[in-house]
């Protein structure tokens, strides 16, 4: 009974699975930071130290044509190993959700299909060692993939860290839901108007403004094109380095 029965479930989980398969894209993903993803901590995107805001150990590094100069930074990628191209998947795993922390810069020296995993024009997840084992062998180093886009899900609102010197400000902008990224911020100072922010590199924005002494607030626009406004989130107290905590996130 038992060998007329497995059959049909292989075939029913591959019918389910296949739906699923159109929408995603194909990849591939290899590992790094330890099995404490201990290296992982810090990274392109300017998180830090990603157990203490939130991000944990399932992380990964994009290649640059993913990473976007750092427009993906936060943004929420499903994976799973692709079975049909390898047979170094995890048995009977199915897919991890990872967040996109860091870069994994292209290595010109060795080519796109021998060590070069991260050049352009490759797809590539750098994952993060636990999350890597979740789909793959450990011994494999490498394995085709499967991945798609999907919403974040987060803890709280979203936080805001205030860095820079003087009359320079750069803020980080961590712990954001629905896409992960964010497209545009201004922000506020109690004797200005709203002064758009740009982009310095992965999630940190800057502003050059005299906004010290003053109760900020922030315009905030996701991916999504969803805008939130953080109205008096930092106090007129704020020192630089300190992190603040809304409670607003995006819903979609």
């Amino acid at each position: 009974m038992d060998r007329l029965l497995a059959p049909f479930v292989v075939v029913l989980v591959a019918a389910c699975f296949a739906p699923a398969r159109a929408g995603w894209s194909q990849g591939s993903a290899t590992f790094y930071g330890g099995a404490d993803a201990s290296g992982t901590m810090g990274g392109a995107c300017g998180y830090g130290n990603l157990y203490e805001t939130g991000y944990g150990t399932s992380t990964a590094a994009l290649s640059s044509v993913l990473f976007n100069d750092g427009a993906s930074c936060g943004e929420c990628y499903q994976i799973a190993c692709d079975a049909s191209k390898s047979t170094s998947c995890k048995p009977g795993a199915g897919a991890v959700t990872v967040t996109a922390t860091n870069l994994c810069p292209p290595n010109w020296a060795l080519a796109n299909n021998n060590g070069g995993w991260c050049n352009p024009p490759r797809a590539h997840f750098d994952m993060s060692q636990p999350a890597w084992l979740n789909i793959g062998v450990y011994k494999a180093g490498i394995i085709p993939i499967l991945y798609q886009k999907v919403r974040c899900s987060k803890q709280g609102g979203i936080r805001f860290t205030i860095g820079g010197f003087n009359k320079f400000e750069l803020v980080l902008i961590s712990n954001v839901g629905g896409p992960g990224s964010i497209q545009s911020v201004s922000i506020k100072g109690e004797k200005t108007e709203w002064i758009q922010l740009t982009r310095n590199w992965g999630a940190n924005w800057q502003c050059n403004a005299a906004l010290v002494g003053q109760p900020l607030s922030f315009a905030v626009t996701s991916t999504n094109g969803q805008t939130i406004y953080i109205n008096d989130i930092v106090p007129s107290w704020w020192k630089f380095t300190m992190t603040f905590t809304s409670n607003q996130q995006f819903t979609y």
